[in-house]
């Protein structure tokens, strides 16, 4: 396998991960400290690089084009199938609907403000999903190709953010306290979606190939990016405003005009507008590409352009309504995103492993995720702890965070 694929593929699962959330995470660990957000981040990852690799696992013994929706059909059966299809297409709906409405809406800021011209919110967030169905539509090597590009952008403005705001980090600002060890649950939900890319896998296996050695090496590299990027990101943040500032910069608008403020640089907010734009552009691919393929598979649509004409029209028109229309019923959609999630990206890669190491034994030739059932139980512990934490905040019996 060429290192081109191997590369592409790094960066399809980083930037699907790194998205406009990241900059929430601030926010959602303010409460927290430096110490505490970080050691909560690096759990995390480990939970979703844990079941990233049991879905190679499973993958090792389906054809290299299954989705979740035939895997899920082949070991747990109909009603499992069901499950996998109804938590990937609410979840990454919502998603797709979320990054339409943000991404026109950007588009559109751009557009009127930078270059001066007269566009209606609707028709900049058609092309904007125009755009982007066009290049999931030609297939995973497009998205390669675009993604390297947006990528690496976003780490530009990445780096001018970290150099606008690193030199003014104070070391104690990093040693403050958890305000409350309880809230360290309220943050789990909005951390562990920071996380996700699990829908983009059958995707990536599907260009790359059933290589399990090369496959773990694109898991394990793809997630280490944006834990690495996450930390700095927060000991740039943290570490510039105290716990008092940025538990009173509630919502993202305000927390960038403060950054902007403190440091009198107006710099500040354009590279993290920048950034957000990228973030999102990069995500939405991922997303979008990781849904036409599931829908692909679901509907048994043809890999010829009028097989994948109709797979896009299923893929992103029922969003692209949604964010002309009803903007708001998928944005609160979104706050359940964290449930579909831990049932996509947890309890189902348990469940597969479970029932797949039921009839194929563990051999030279096979891989195996290591762990046994004692693993499994835990991840699946952390799946119910997640899900716990995000219904007790929908009913206010803990506070929300983020």
């Amino acid at each position: 396998m060429s290192m081109n694929k191997t590369f592409g593929s790094i960066l399809i699962i980083a930037g699907t991960t790194i998205g406009a959330g990241m900059l929430a995470l601030p926010l959602a660990s303010a409460t927290l400290g430096f110490t505490a957000a970080t050691l909560l981040m690096v759990g995390i990852w480990a939970l979703m690089i844990y079941t990233a690799l049991l879905m190679l696992e499973v993958h090792q013994h389906a054809p290299q084009n299954a989705t979740l929706h035939t895997l899920a059909h082949q070991l747990l059966g109909r009603k499992g199938q069901v499950i996998a299809s109804f938590s990937m297409m609410f979840l990454f709906y919502a998603l797709c609907a979320a990054y339409i409405a943000g991404g026109g809406e950007q588009l559109n800021d751009k557009l009127n403000n930078w270059m001066g011209l007269s566009v209606a919110p609707q028709a900049a967030t058609i092309c904007f999903t125009f755009f982007i169905a066009l290049i999931v539509s030609v297939g995973t090597h497009s998205v390669d190709i675009v993604n390297r590009v947006l990528f690496t952008l976003k780490i530009i403005a990445l780096i001018v953010m970290f150099s606008l705001l690193m030199p003014h980090v104070q070391g104690q600002h990093l040693i403050e306290m958890p305000v409350h060890k309880g809230l360290i649950l309220s943050a789990l939900p909005v951390v562990f979606t920071s996380f996700g890319f699990h829908g983009s896998i059958p995707s990536i296996v599907r260009y790359v190939g059933l290589e399990m050695k090369l496959l773990r090496k694109i898991m394990l590299l793809g997630s280490a990016v944006p834990l690495f990027i996450y930390i700095l990101w927060q000991i740039a943040s943290q570490g510039v405003l105290t716990q008092s500032d940025l538990m009173a910069s509630s919502t993202l608008r305000a927390f960038i005009a403060t950054l902007s403020s403190m440091l009198h640089n107006p710099l500040v907010s354009q590279s993290v507008s920048v950034f957000a734009d990228l973030a999102l552009a990069t995500s939405f691919l991922g997303v979008s590409l990781g849904l036409f393929d599931f829908i692909s598979d679901s509907l048994k649509r043809s890999n010829k352009m009028t097989g994948r004409l109709q797979t896009a029209l299923v893929t992103f028109v029922p969003p692209l309504c949604f964010a002309l229309f009803y903007p708001q019923g998928f944005i609160m959609a979104l706050g359940y995103a964290a449930i579909a999630l831990v049932i996509l990206a947890v309890f189902l890669p348990v469940a597969m492993v479970t029932a797949q190491r039921k009839t194929h034994q563990k051999t030279a030739q096979c891989y195996q995720v290591r762990g046994g059932s004692l693993a499994l139980f835990t991840v699946t512990g952390a799946g119910i702890l997640i899900i716990s934490a995000q219904l007790l905040q929908m009913a206010g019996i803990i506070p929300a965070v983020g």
